[in-house]
């Protein structure tokens, strides 16, 4: 057998290390006959990050009577090259011996390598993350979303997270959720706690790194000049200390407070944002649920398109590689000079198939829904959502004047009342202020949500009167009694546990709510109910909350080719030329 025994791993995976044992190998001349011995002399274990050597006791490889000048000819074999002079007796002490001077020689272990043992020895990775508050008051979780890396958490973090945990608020909740994780990490671990904590000890597996406490004081020598109570200062303090004490490796401040930021980095500390709560970097890049076909698209179908009648509706069963960019019940259109246009809807995704559906044309009066008619080809498209029983989940992007609260009350009154589809109208919003908050609102629960809901009304005032026509004051009051009647101001404070049976609820103003509201907002559903959601991503009023965190980006992107759900992006504002102007310039 040669000596030394080959590597487990297959040729393409030898590491350096195994390298360095083959050549060595291949200096070693092979013995003229190896008997096969008794007993292994030696086992070595390769593995991806070190070699390891496992001998049996010498008495059961190597028997006492084994004469020491069997090492001294092997040496002078390498050295002179004779093997004539061998004794087949002599093979398993060979066979020990240049197993013994193979291993221990191992080869040199590269950087790579180096990183991987020091972080199995608990110190961590090379970057090192420490978290301003308002990181886990924003989101608790953060703790595990670092991967890899470590986490440390300055003593005055501790404090501050002690100091919100009291209230109803959504930055309460997290706060006290927080402490939980921190104290199920504490539990789990047990130990010295200035060793570092595993983050995945408590089942978050994609959580790879450790999570260190101030457990000692740390001097540094930032400028007399910052006031040393302040908490945001101790913080930079931390961080510049950290920086002195681990200087292999890299510290980073992680916060939310763009003014904290900017301290540091004036101060030479490395920060940044944290931007794992981010659906999109890019608001452009959000999901507009409308896609306009290219001007070939017939040309290339003439010859596999199918088309078929359904009622009042007209099928087309398309291939080719547009279909790769089409989701379900995304809106199509083809638009060409001296061709008919075409707006469909994607009803069918099948390999490299598709099924198109035309839509219902709301731009006639024949169509109107509550007396109001689409002025456009993106409001045509968000009316046929409106109004499909099959769709249970509707978010309508778009600024100000585009018509989303218009259509989606005259959608709803005109189900709620003529239809019969679902009981009443729910109505909520964000209660998040522009301005300086006016103080507390006296009333009940609808009363406190007036102020918050002029759009309601005067979208309200604008359909009853299109509706009662020349029925006069009395017939006028008796719809708006009757409208009234039917529509449920509710706030959002007061929604969870509830379940919604049968009802149309609509979301306002849903850019200011995070992806953990949105969720508890939708979750509400119960059978039968559809849920609208409406906002304008340019005027987000929640702090810390961008366009690429809000919750109705988070929704838009989950729900995106849900078969029960829909999108559109509306484009034109349709409320006067002096909003529409304004929307441009300003």
């Amino acid at each position: 057998m040669p000596l030394p025994p080959a590597p487990t791993k297959r040729a393409a995976l030898l590491s350096p290390e195994d390298y360095h044992l083959k050549a060595v190998a291949d200096e070693t001349p092979a013995p003229a006959t190896v008997p096969a011995p008794a007993a292994p002399a030696a086992t070595a274990q390769t593995t991806g990050r070190s070699r390891t050597r496992t001998a049996l006791p010498k008495t059961e490889t190597a028997p006492a009577a084994t004469p020491a000048p069997a090492r001294g000819r092997r040496h002078g074999a390498e050295s002179g090259g004779k093997t004539s002079r061998r004794k087949p007796e002599d093979a398993p002490a060979r066979a020990q011996a240049v197993m013994e001077a193979t291993v221990a020689a191992p080869a040199p272990v590269p950087a790579r390598r180096k990183a991987a043992s020091t972080r199995s020895a608990g110190q961590g990775p090379a970057r090192l993350f420490v978290l301003d508050t308002n990181v886990l008051l924003h989101d608790p979780m953060s703790l595990f979303r670092f991967e890899e890396h470590d986490i440390f958490l300055p003593m005055i973090v501790l404090e501050e997270l002690d100091g919100h945990k009291k209230g109803m608020t959504e930055v309460a909740r997290n706060g006290r959720q927080t402490s939980r994780n921190l104290d199920a990490l504490a539990a789990q671990a047990g130990g010295d706690m200035a060793k570092g904590l595993k983050l995945s000890a408590t089942g978050h597996h994609a959580a790879r790194g450790l999570l260190f406490f101030q457990t000692e004081p740390l001097l540094n020598d930032l400028p007399a000049s910052l006031p040393q109570g302040k908490a945001d200062n101790q913080i930079l303090g931390v961080v510049h200390a950290l920086r002195q004490k681990h200087q292999d490796r890299e510290v980073i401040l992680v916060s939310k407070d763009i003014n904290m930021r900017v301290k540091a980095r004036a101060l030479g500390l490395a920060a940044e944002d944290y931007e794992n709560d981010k659906t999109l970097d890019d608001g452009e890049l959000l999901y507009s649920g409308a896609l306009a076909l290219p001007q070939d698209f017939w040309t290339r179908q003439s010859k596999t398109i199918e088309s078929w009648q359904s009622g009042s509706h007209t099928f087309y069963r398309v291939s080719g590689p547009a279909v790769g960019q089409f989701h379900i019940n995304q809106f199509v259109y083809f638009e060409a000079p001296g061709e008919p246009s075409l707006y469909a809807r994607v009803t069918e995704i099948r390999d490299k198939t598709a099924v198109l559906k035309t839509l219902k044309d709301y731009t006639h009066l024949k169509n109107a829904v509550w007396g109001v008619t689409s002025r456009n080809r993106e409001q045509n498209f968000a009316l046929n959502l409106l109004m499909d029983p099959e769709i249970d989940f509707v978010t309508l992007a778009g600024t100000a004047g585009t018509g989303k609260t218009l259509m989606a009350l005259a959608s709803g009154l005109t189900q709620v009342l003529d239809e019969r589809r679902y009981t009443e109208i729910i109505m909520t919003r964000a209660t998040v202020s522009v301005g300086e908050d006016i103080g507390f609102l006296p009333g009940t629960e609808e009363e406190k949500m007036g102020p918050w809901m002029g759009a309601l009304d005067d979208n309200l005032e604008f359909l009853a009167k299109g509706d009662v026509g020349g029925a006069g004051e009395w017939g006028r009051a008796a719809t708006n009694e009757l409208i009234r009647s039917r529509i449920k101001v509710k706030s959002m404070n007061f929604m969870r546990g509830r379940t919604f049976m049968n009802k149309y609820v609509i979301i306002d103003e849903a850019q200011n709510l995070t992806p953990k509201q949105m969720k508890t907002l939708i979750t509400r559903a119960g059978p039968g109910t559809k849920i609208i959601c409406m906002g304008n991503l340019a005027q987000i009023d929640t702090p810390y909350l961008t366009e690429g965190s809000s919750g109705l980006t988070y929704a838009v992107d989950r729900f995106k080719g849900w078969p029960h759900g829909g999108h559109i992006t509306l484009a034109r504002g349709e409320r006067s030329r002096l909003a529409d102007f304004a929307s441009e310039v300003l």
